[in-house]
C-alpha cells in the first residue's frame, strides 16, 4: 500500500459517528443520575465547586464540562460554568419541557451506569464496558486483546498517519522515535513521506512483537525498527531528532503525561522536535463539539483525556519545551510541536 496517498473520498463523518458513541451516556448519567442542570441552575460554580457539591472526581467532571459548552447547554461567565437558555428550558426538572424522563427510559444502559460511576470515583471502566473485559491498561498485555486493539488502531492511522506526515517538516531531522507507536503504522507513514528518515517503534510486549510483524507485512522493516521497552518504567533511547506521541498522551492524566513529557526532554538531541499527534479541545474549552464528544469515550475507557491545546502547551513548557505551535490534520485530529532548545 503506498503511505503517501490518501483515500478518494473523506471518512470524517465515520471517524465521528465511532469518536462519538459515548456523548449521550455522559448526558444521560447527568441527568438522571445527579439532576446536574438543576443543580447547576440554581447555583453557577467553577470545576472545584462542582466536583464538591454533586461529590465529583475532577477529571471526569471537566471532560463533561466540556461536552457541555460544545454542545451549547453550559457556558463560563466569570469563571463560574451557567446554563444557556436551552438547557434551562429543557434539562432542568422545573421547567414544563423537562426532558428528563425521556433519557431515564435510557439510564441503564452499561456505559451509561459506568459513566456514573466514573464520574464519582475518577477512575475508568472496562473496555467497552464488557463486563468480563478487563481494564483497558490490563488487558494489553495479553496477545488475544493486544492484537485485536492494535489491528483497530492501525486501520485508523492508515489514513490518520500520511496526513499527519504531509504536515511534518522534517528537513533538518535523521532519526524518529515513535514512543507507544502501536503498530508503527506512524512510523511507517512518516518515513515513507520523507524518504530520508529512519524510526524506531517504542513499545512494550507484546505489542512489540505484533508491531515487527506489521511492519514486515508493510515491506518497511529497512527503514523502521522496533524496541521493546516500557515508556513508563525504562529510559528512552537516545540519540534521536524526533520523537513522536501519537495518540498515547489522551490515555493518562496529567500526573503520567508530564513525566513522559520531561523523558523526552531528556532523551531527544538538542534542537530536537517533539511531536503530540492526537484531537485536541479548543483553548478556550468550548469546542470542537466532535473532540469533546471523543473525549468522553476516552474519559470512559482511559485515564486520560482529550488535553486543550493550552493544557498541552503548559505541559510541554513545564517540561522545558519552547516553541510550541499547533496544526491541524485530518478527521479531527492535530499535532502539536514543541523544540528542544
Amino acid at each position: 500500500m503506498d503511505l503517501t496517498r490518501p483515500p478518494l473520498t473523506d471518512p470524517l463523518e465515520l471517524y465521528r459517528y465511532r469518536d462519538g458513541l459515548y456523548a449521550a451516556d455522559l448526558l444521560t448519567a447527568a441527568i438522571t443520575e445527579f439532576d446536574f442542570f438543576t443543580w447547576l441552575a440554581a447555583r453557577p460554580a467553577d470545576l472545584a465547586a462542582i466536583c464538591a457539591g454533586l461529590g465529583l472526581a475532577a477529571r471526569p467532571t471537566d471532560v463533561m464540562l466540556t461536552l457541555f459548552t460544545a454542545d451549547g447547554l453550559i457556558r463560563q461567565a466569570d469563571g463560574r460554568f451557567e446554563l444557556t437558555a436551552m438547557a434551562r428550558e429543557h434539562l432542568v426538572s422545573t421547567s414544563p419541557f423537562f426532558l428528563g424522563p425521556y433519557y431515564a427510559s435510557l439510564k441503564e444502559r452499561p456505559v451509561a451506569r459506568d459513566f456514573v460511576k466514573i464520574l464519582r470515583t475518577g477512575k475508568p471502566a472496562n473496555w467497552g464496558s464488557y463486563q468480563h473485559e478487563k481494564p483497558w491498561t490490563d488487558a494489553m498485555l495479553t496477545d488475544e486483546f493486544a492484537t485485536t486493539f492494535t489491528a483497530a488502531m492501525d486501520c485508523r492511522g492508515i489514513y490518520l498517519g500520511p496526513a499527519l506526515a504531509k504536515k511534518l517538516d522534517a528537513r533538518h531531522a535523521t532519526r524518529l522515535l515513535d514512543i507507544a507507536g502501536g503498530s508503527g503504522i506512524y512510523a511507517c507513514a512518516i518515513t515513507a513521506q520523507h524518504p530520508h528518515l529512519t524510526a524506531t517503534v517504542f513499545e512494550r510486549p507484546p505489542v512489540d512483537r505484533i508491531a515487527r510483524t506489521m511492519i514486515q507485512k508493510r515491506g518497511c522493516a529497512a527503514r523502521v525498527s522496533v524496541v521493546a521497552g516500557d515508556m513508563f518504567a525504562d529510559p528512552l533511547p537516545d540519540g534521536y531528532d524526533l520523537h513522536l506521541y501519537s495518540n498515547v498522551l489522551h490515555d493518562w492524566d496529567t500526573e503520567k503525561v508530564g513525566p513522559l513529557l520531561t523523558a523526552s526532554f531528556r532523551a531527544l538531541k538538542s534542537g530536537g522536535t517533539l511531536l503530540v499527534h492526537d484531537a485536541h479541545i479548543h483553548a478556550t474549552k468550548d469546542g470542537p463539539l466532535p473532540v469533546a464528544r471523543y473525549s468522553a469515550m476516552l474519559m470512559s475507557v482511559t485515564e486520560g483525556k482529550c488535553y486543550s491545546i493550552a493544557e498541552m502547551s503548559a505541559l510541554l513548557g513545564d517540561a522545558g519545551f519552547k516553541d510550541v505551535h499547533y496544526e491541524p490534520t485530518v478527521a479531527d485530529r492535530s499535532v502539536i510541536t514543541a523544540r528542544k532548545p
